[in-house]
């Protein structure tokens, strides 16, 4: 797993003795135990979950503090044949203070010891009674066992074998002050923070509670890992949950069932690469004066030979719960069509002409420009959608195309492009039985040639209406389809164009929610050869190219994250594992690798258009990428891979 990054982490929540030291060892060597069982690499604690953390004034007692050193010499001795990393919660004293710590070991040893630094001492929190402040701190030193280990809130242990899978701690507190400690662990190489806590339980803390370390994992583009005492804690005044969870970027990998008497883990695979992929592309991260102090600590992350734990979504471009799937589509459609109500202000309402194929990207395209046309209280009549009949067109899509627009009230030309194509392969000399490329093209060029010229004469744009996918892809004839003067599709992936023409049907009544159906049911091709004697679609684009759903996956993870092909060929096969084999994916990854690095020469002529995510292709805004790049070592490389 590490060598694609990924790290296991966890969080235990131990169920607790309250002021026993030794009950309490036994029960967290159980627990490490069970997390290294699990594959896990680096597993934490709650805040002094050694103690407890409601022990109150036991805290200046001997009779408290005196076992906790063979309560450790126990985790120490039970645990030395493991090779977790533990981060345990108790109590340190030293020099005349008493420090709430995090201590981490691994394989008997103690590697280090991070005190808290915001001690609360407010509402129902009086810790400043029993506990100093890491800043309190003279020495970076500390003797404990019989050895010297390093502590301050300054650490940060680094692995031996990747220096990207670095972990910091916080306490508690330390994550709801102003400026956490956790800040400057990120800003020093930090991509995992883990916070040992014990946070009460009150009404509305929970959804807070998560807000917070969802935030503070997104703002310090980190993995966040968070454990919290559970509810054997004593309930004088209080009540704790064992609220635990794991964020990675903002976003919640796992979480526990809080309120669970026995102890509990959790745990996930963290994807370091894709945390430090993040941190260098925004360059604003590192835009901070850093003048802290840093002391890196080597160790040895276990590596982890278990399947990987975490799923990846089949179609990330689209979310998967129903409900926010209908707003993110109505979000995109308003981003779509408000970016094209913009230029056709700025080009005093001109008319917008758009080709008609009966398919889902012409479909969206045509769409977007009446929700343009309804911010701008325009006639519909105004948009001109052409029909242009070739070779190929079948009657289904012909007759969806003139139900579509005829059912908007817009204006239908139509135009064969038949005798005019077969008019210029007798000039160039081509076959009329010829069926290569240049027959294919002939059709996709001429068809733009149209819709330029009608453009011209009726003192209007072309909208286009090419998606995402195929410009990754160079699916599309250069100067054909590939032109236009505003693209309202351009960062639309084809998986996502599919929802979003659904979605218009699910608000639309009568015949229109009858083409938009039949629209989508259709097979997805370019109709630029012949169909069947039986009028059916002969030539489909995924035949050809392959799925658009491993495409779509392909480009994201390669995009948005910045992930080695080796590394998206890796989560592919895990992710599609029961739909395509392992011979299949590789297959249309090479393709995609392929086309990728040769049509760069396309998309650095592709017309204005509005970005609606993350990931785009504009040569102006998110890719500059020369059109010459090698690609031949990476189908090397993925060749090498079974």
């Amino acid at each position: 797993m590490k060598e694609y990054g990924f790290v296991r982490v966890g969080a235990i929540v131990n169920k607790l003795v309250l002021a026993s030291p030794i009950e309490n060892a036994k029960e967290i060597v159980k627990m490490i135990r069970k997390a290294d069982s699990e594959g896990v690499s680096i597993v934490t604690t709650p805040e002094l979950s050694l103690t407890g953390y409601t022990c109150g004034d036991l805290f200046l007692q001997d009779s408290l503090l005196d076992p906790l050193e063979d309560a450790l010499r126990l985790i120490l001795d039970k645990t030395k044949d493991l090779d977790i990393i533990s981060i345990l919660g108790m109590p340190i004293k030293c020099n005349n203070m008493l420090l709430n710590c995090a201590v981490v070991i691994q394989k008997g040893d103690i590697l280090g010891i991070v005190p808290k630094t915001y001690i609360p001492n407010y509402s129902e929190f009086y810790e400043k009674r029993w506990f100093s402040s890491s800043k309190d701190l003279k020495s970076g030193e500390v003797k404990l066992l019989e050895r010297i280990v390093p502590i301050g809130s300054n650490i940060i242990f680094k692995d031996k074998e990747n220096e990207d899978i670095a972990f910091a701690i916080e306490i508690c507190e330390d994550l709801w002050s102003i400026i956490s400690p956790s800040n400057h662990h990120a800003l020093n190489g930090a991509s995992i923070i883990f916070n040992l806590s014990s946070s009460n339980e009150i009404v509305g803390k929970d959804k807070y509670r998560n807000n917070l370390v969802s935030i503070q994992s997104s703002k310090t583009k980190s993995a966040y890992i968070y454990a919290s005492s559970g509810m054997m804690e004593s309930s004088s005044d209080l009540v704790f949950s064992g609220a635990s969870m794991i964020y990675e970027n903002g976003v919640k990998l796992a979480s526990n069932k809080k309120f669970e008497i026995e102890s509990n883990l959790i745990y996930s695979d963290i994807d370091v690469d894709r945390l430090v992929n993040e941190r260098r592309r925004n360059n604003s991260y590192m835009e901070v004066f850093l003048d802290d102090d840093v002391r890196v600590i080597e160790v040895l992350v276990k590596e982890n030979t278990n399947e990987l734990s975490r799923q990846y979504n089949k179609y990330p471009f689209v979310p998967s719960n129903i409900l926010e799937r209908n707003e993110r589509c109505e979000e995109i459609i308003e981003i779509q069509a408000s970016a094209l109500a913009r230029r056709l202000i700025h080009l005093n309402n001109t008319k917008c002409v758009i080709g008609m194929s009966g398919g889902l990207d012409s479909t969206l395209a045509f769409l977007i420009i009446v929700r343009a046309f309804q911010k701008l209280n325009r006639d519909y009549k105004d948009i001109i959608g052409i029909t242009m009949p070739g070779f190929g067109t079948t009657d289904r899509t012909y007759q969806n195309a003139i139900n579509l627009v005829k059912e908007y009230g817009a204006t239908l030309k139509e135009i064969s492009i038949k005798e005019a194509c077969l008019l210029h392969m007798k000039d160039i000399g081509l076959d009329v039985n010829d069926r290569s490329i240049t027959y294919e093209n002939i059709q996709a060029r001429e068809r733009t040639q149209i819709l330029m010229d009608v453009a011209n004469m009726v003192g209007g744009i072309v909208i286009g209406t090419g998606d995402l996918s195929e410009l990754a892809l160079g699916w599309c004839t250069y100067n054909g389809d590939h032109m236009s003067m505003y693209s309202v599709n351009s960062s639309i992936p084809k998986t996502l164009v599919r929802y979003l023409v659904e979605y218009f049907m699910s608000i639309s009544e009568g015949m229109r929610k009858e083409v938009l159906k039949d629209i989508l049911d259709t097979p997805i091709s370019p109709e630029l050869l012949p169909p069947t004697k039986a009028g059916k679609i002969l030539q489909t684009t995924e035949s050809s190219i392959g799925p658009y759903v491993l495409h779509d996956f392909f480009l994201y993870h390669l995009l948005r994250y910045g992930a080695s092909f080796k590394k998206i060929y890796f989560l592919a096969k895990l992710t599609f594992k029961n739909d395509f084999t392992s011979e299949e994916i590789k297959k249309w990854l090479k393709l995609f690798v392929k086309r990728f690095y040769t049509q760069q020469f396309k998309r650095n002529a592709i017309p204005d258009g509005v970005k609606v995510g993350t990931v785009s292709l504009s040569p102006r805004g998110d890719l500059r990428m020369p059109s010459d790049a090698s690609y031949e070592s990476i189908i090397e490389e993925l060749d090498k891979n079974s």
